[in-house]
């Protein structure tokens, strides 16, 4: 089972390492990431494996969204299932 991490927001120090460290510490091992600095606008894509979560997936998103808010950017997690099905013709 996979899941798909976006972040979006004001770029700033420390972002991949700390969306990153919160999936480890859910045991959620990150597979792929891409990211770009536009102007000053930051945005990123993790692809991560949770078939190994720790704790339920929901435990893991709200985490990531609650970082998101104390940092200021918008961080969304979808799992895969729900990602395939939106964009499924």
């Amino acid at each position: 089972m996979r899941a798909i991490v976006t972040v979006i927001g004001k770029d700033a120090v420390g972002i991949l390492a700390k969306v990153s460290a919160i999936c480890s510490d859910y045991n959620a091992n990150v597979i792929e990431v891409t990211q770009s600095v536009l102007q000053d606008m930051f945005a990123m894509i993790m692809l991560v494996d949770i078939s190994k979560l720790n704790t339920p997936f929901g435990e893991l998103s709200d985490a990531l969204t609650k970082t998101g808010d104390e940092m200021g950017l918008k961080i969304h997690a979808m799992h895969e299932s729900v990602f395939n099905s939106m964009h499924h013709i």
